[in-house]
């Protein structure tokens, strides 16, 4: 394994010699002392041929050499517009579909292979050209036996050993940053990579992504806001993913979309719906919405619906990190800092000796700036960065669980960025949140928390009488107490007046919309249960 990640770093050298990135890298405005190593690379001592191709060319093939994690670091880059230089963006947004493709032979063997039959007993029609082809693999459009349109994307073949090269530099670097620099242990980098390692290979797995679709397409059914194709699973397999062809735009066609007067303010806001509908409602959201996964509709260009593909990587949140982020959300929306401070402090994001006063104004600085301005007006990626530089004075740490979901917001924030520059962020996602928290308390909700405390109760109440039981009942050797049964009831209703006193001070413990949380509810049933049972 140690040969393989050398062998990789040799290749990843070669690479940023051939296309010259050393050149782009010093060409930045860097210290003067990053400036001399310029001297010290051994390639840099001899004349070269300059290269007939544009910085952002370079930079593209070069991603594009080195694989898929480089590939997607692309992509990812490409939607940032506001970060990059034009010509490099236009080219990196070449990675998001137009990677070139593998040969069509071993894809069909493949295919073939995953199937246990012959292209033509399965498919009427079959295009051996690619219809589109990316990091991890590339799409045939094809046609069932039984008359559906479909696309069938297969996967790459020898991709797994060169992802586990690259992770394993990421985790050398990762391991070295957290021994190195106190501010890298703050974002702990190896849990970040881990995540990502997790992320990239359940990205290969294409039964995960059939079922990752189904469920979306099941969150979003009969919704005007997003489409999801639907998978054929019969024909679905680790290595192969039949499913339902759409007829879109590609979102980032703005002249076509344009042409056929897309109402574009909606179908900004639509896409801010659909993710605050994703995170808060269903806690399951795509995770890799680069314009290359996102289509529109052309069947009602003035109520604009988005159609989405590629559902390899999708995120979901705890019920504790959705509270969390919403109360936070909330709270900045209504420009309220201190809160946002306070609720730093109780999650433990930022040590509890942190003065409340000083980390209110520091996050004041930062965002109140923001607000009242449209979206073109705003760079998260600036915004991120400022907050870092707090979080940092602030020793806060990163939360790994959540890099998805950021990674997510900021590809809605460059594509929002294209699409309607005039977007107000803030009015579009408030009522939408405002409406959610509402309804985390209504009625119908706490029945519904209450029925599934009342499912759990027998189970966990009876666990617990069994583990007293067997705790006070005397050993084999020992003669048989005297109203044994007796002092056991009174035990277990001192044990329920105890669960009693911990949920009531629980419950106490928060603000009013959190009286309904499972733990105190939970507590205070166990404890009713065991004071009245029989």
């Amino acid at each position: 394994m140690k040969l393989l990640a050398v062998r990789r770093l040799l290749r990843i050298q070669r690479v940023v010699i051939r296309y010259r990135l050393d050149d782009l890298l010093f060409e930045l405005p860097l210290p003067w002392f990053l400036l001399t190593l310029r001297f010290a690379l051994p390639w840099r001592w001899f004349p070269r041929k300059p290269l007939d191709l544009s910085r952002g060319a370079r930079l593209r093939l070069a991603l594009q050499d080195l694989g898929p994690i480089f590939i997607k670091f692309g992509q990812i880059l490409s939607t940032r517009r506001d970060l990059l230089p034009e010509d490099i963006a236009d080219e990196l947004m070449r990675l998001q579909d137009r990677v070139p493709p593998f040969d069509s032979k071993k894809s069909m063997a493949l295919i073939e292979e995953q199937l246990g039959q012959k292209i033509n007993d399965v498919f009427s029609r079959f295009d051996i050209e690619p219809l589109a082809s990316a990091s991890v693999a590339q799409v045939h459009a094809a046609k069932l036996k039984t008359g559906e349109e479909v696309v069938v994307k297969v996967i790459r073949p020898g991709l797994k050993p060169i992802i586990a090269q690259d992770l394993a530099w990421l985790f050398i670097l990762a391991r070295a940053a957290e021994k190195i620099s106190a501010d890298a242990r703050l974002l702990h980098p190896v849990d970040v990579v881990s995540d990502y390692e997790k992320t990239i290979y359940d990205e290969l797995d294409l039964l995960r992504e059939a079922a990752n679709a189904s469920q979306l397409k099941r969150n979003f059914e009969g919704s005007p806001l997003l489409y999801v194709p639907q998978v054929y699973w019969d024909w679905c397999r680790p290595k192969v993913l039949v499913m339902e062809r759409i007829y879109g735009i590609q979102v980032t066609d703005l002249a076509t979309l344009a042409d056929q007067r897309t109402d574009m303010k909606m179908l900004a806001e639509r896409g801010v719906e659909i993710f605050f509908t994703q995170v808060f409602r269903d806690s399951f959201f795509h995770a890799d919405m680069h314009p290359g996964n996102i289509f529109v509709s052309t069947v009602q260009p003035w109520s604009p619906q988005y159609i989405a593909i590629d559902c390899g990587i999708v995120g979901s949140l705890t019920p504790e990190d959705q509270d969390y982020l919403a109360r936070n959300l909330f709270a900045f929306f209504k420009r309220d800092y201190r809160r946002v401070a306070q609720l730093h402090i109780d999650s433990g994001w930022v040590p509890a000796e942190t003065k409340l006063n000083e980390f209110e104004a520091a996050i004041r600085t930062v965002c109140e700036p923001i607000f009242e301005k449209p979206l073109k007006d705003i760079s998260f990626g600036q915004v991120l960065m400022r907050l870092f530089q707090t979080a940092r004075r602030f020793n806060m740490e990163v939360q790994p669980q959540l890099v998805l979901l950021q990674k997510t917001l900021l590809n809605i924030e460059g594509l929002g960025r294209q699409l309607y520059p005039d977007l107000d962020l803030w009015n579009t996602a408030q009522p939408f949140l405002e409406r959610w928290m509402r309804e985390r308390v209504s009625p119908k909700t706490v029945l519904g928390n209450i029925h599934n405390q009342i499912e759990q109760l027998p189970h966990l109440a009876n666990m617990t009488r069994d583990l007293l039981e067997r705790l006070s009942q005397p050993h084999a050797s020992d003669p048989p107490a005297p109203g044994g049964k007796r002092r056991n009831d009174w035990f277990l209703r001192l044990l329920g007046t105890a669960h009693l006193g911990a949920g009531a001070v629980l419950a106490a413990g928060g603000p009013l919309h959190e009286l309904g949380h499972w733990p105190a509810g939970l507590m205070i049933a166990v404890g009713l249960y065991l004071i009245v049972r029989r």
